[in-house]
């Protein structure tokens, strides 16, 4: 009988430390699976940490020389055409070329509108944010080429028309949308000294600046402004030269294109913004 009880409590005694073996391994896991868990965390964190401003202006360097090549297309309106084409009407040659700058602007304004909120609803300086905005931008330049590569829109010089095709609308329209995301991106990095899209706003605030005739390394803002004039300057020289070798507008919007998607994948690897530690 004695036997018989032992035999009973070994074997219960087995069973609850199996039982016990068990939840440990419950516990902790596979460590292939925790592996994973923690490479996914970690993935997740680095798209949602904000980046560093820091040397963020040679970013916003190369995108005034993307606009610099889209100035060199007829597919960017001016504003002045506006006033101009409401009160000449059909005394000009160009009865309706102030429909271009009038998309223009209401396509720009309706960018703004959109970037910004798309940029505060994501996190203002989150990675994730800046990565999606200058790529759907970029991709915004890349579908207005392949459209006129397609003959969608007359990119051809020789057969453009000298007041407006109606399918340039559709061209002005990506164009002038996709460029407010650059400057809702330098108001984002606070380098609203690198408008990225308006030279004139440039040139007002060099000329009007009182620390103009500082040391070169006292003044960035100032220096900031010759380099983001220049860029654009050099971007729409070379711009106009690709149209007048190739005789075809969507070849500077290629290379305008494929230079923002760089600066889109730049903002893939930029170093994330460093916490301040607050001592008390």
């Amino acid at each position: 009988m004695a036997q018989v009880v032992e035999q009973q409590t070994q074997s219960q005694i087995r069973h609850a430390a199996n039982n016990t073996i068990s939840v440990m391994e419950q516990e902790q896991g596979d460590p292939q699976d925790e592996k994973s868990m923690n490479r996914e965390t970690g993935m997740r964190r680095y798209f949602r940490v904000d980046i560093s401003t820091q040397y963020a202006d040679m970013l916003l360097l190369t995108c005034c020389l993307v606009s610099g090549l889209m100035d060199s297309t007829i597919y960017e309106g001016n504003t002045i055409f506006v006033g101009l084409g409401g009160s000449n009407g059909k005394q000009t040659s160009k009865p309706y070329g102030w429909a271009k700058s009038l998309t223009s602007i209401t396509c720009f304004v309706f960018g703004s509108f959109f970037f910004s909120r798309f940029s505060r609803l994501l996190g203002p300086l989150r990675r994730t944010t800046f990565i999606a905005s200058f790529l759907l931008q970029s991709l915004f330049i890349l579908v207005t080429a392949a459209i006129i590569q397609a003959g969608v829109v007359q990119g051809t010089m020789d057969l453009i028309p000298d007041d407006i095709d109606w399918n340039q609308e559709l061209a002005i329209a990506l164009l002038s949308f996709q460029s407010a995301g650059q400057i809702v991106g330098s108001r984002v990095l606070s380098l609203s000294e690198i408008p990225t899209v308006v030279v004139t706003s440039v040139l007002c605030d060099f000329a009007s600046d009182p620390e103009i005739a500082r040391p070169l390394t006292r003044n960035v803002k100032r220096n900031r402004r010759i380099l983001a004039f220049f860029c654009i300057l050099a971007g729409a020289v070379a711009g106009g030269w690709l149209t007048r070798v190739t005789g075809r507008m969507q070849v500077a919007l290629w290379v305008a294109g494929g230079i923002k998607m760089s600066v889109a994948v730049a903002w893939l690897f930029w170093p994330e913004r460093s916490r301040e530690v607050v001592v008390v």
